[in-house]
């Protein structure tokens, strides 16, 4: 065994009057942290439909084209896309074309389009347009366009009910809430050519026993009645 030299025995002992020794990498003595850079928040895109009856999603299965322009979409102006005519878009795509009929609402509760909201969801500095629409049913439809070139692409379909979104970062966070209390948190991300699920949680609600209850969950709902949330990352 190498007996301990008077030299590092001295160093040890220095260390130790100090405070310790950083360790390698770590901060030394009297060396301030660097600042914890902060994360980026949720912002609601709707803050009075915080709860109100009306969204979701599930993955689109396989591979799809990319999503292409909409046919009779006005064209982007030098204004860009927060300048356009959001009911001529809604006409123009033909998921969305039985809401262009002008019907506006400015709270929830009613039936109607929702206030356009913009945000930059692809990271390109530029935004998208954000519609959402309440339906009389209760379920809301929401979709995302953005510009390319001249163009209007949709790059996002949602549908749920009590639907409520909010811009984290450049991602765009959906959450809906069923009639037995259970929700979906849903995230997009922009992946260069549609926004797709980057995380789906789901949270149950009262209608489904919690576990040990000593009953059996009921099965969910399946075929078209069935109120679980659906969306179409691209058309």
């Amino acid at each position: 065994m190498t007996r301990p030299t008077l030299r590092s025995l001295a160093a040890a002992l220095l260390c130790i009057g100090l405070g310790g020794c950083a360790a390698p990498g770590g901060l030394g003595p009297g060396e301030v942290a660097p600042p914890v850079s902060s994360q980026p928040q949720p912002k609601p895109l709707w803050p009075t439909w915080t709860d109100s009856p009306s969204s979701g999603g599930t993955p689109v299965a396989g591979r799809v084209p990319p999503p292409k322009p909409l046919e009779g979409a006005p064209p982007v102006g030098p204004e860009g896309i927060e300048k356009i005519d959001v009911m001529a878009v809604l006409r123009a795509d033909k998921g969305m074309k039985r809401f262009g009929d002008g019907k506006t609402i400015e709270e929830p509760g009613k039936a109607g389009v929702r206030p356009a909201r913009f945000a930059d969801l692809t990271g390109d500095g530029k935004p998208e347009l954000i519609v959402a629409v309440d339906t009389p049913t209760g379920r809301s439809v929401l979709s995302v366009y953005t510009a390319v070139g001249r163009t209007v692409v949709p790059i996002l379909s949602t549908s749920g009910r009590r639907l409520r979104a909010e811009t984290v970062g450049t991602d765009l966070l959906v959450r809906t809430t069923d009639d037995d209390g259970s929700a979906h948190d849903i995230r997009f991300h922009w992946d260069g050519q549609r926004m797709s699920v980057l995380s789906d949680e789901h949270k149950f609600g009262n209608a489904i026993p919690a576990p040990g209850s000593g009953t059996c969950p009921a099965p969910p709902p399946s075929g078209p009645a069935s109120s679980a949330p659906t969306h179409r990352a691209a058309r």
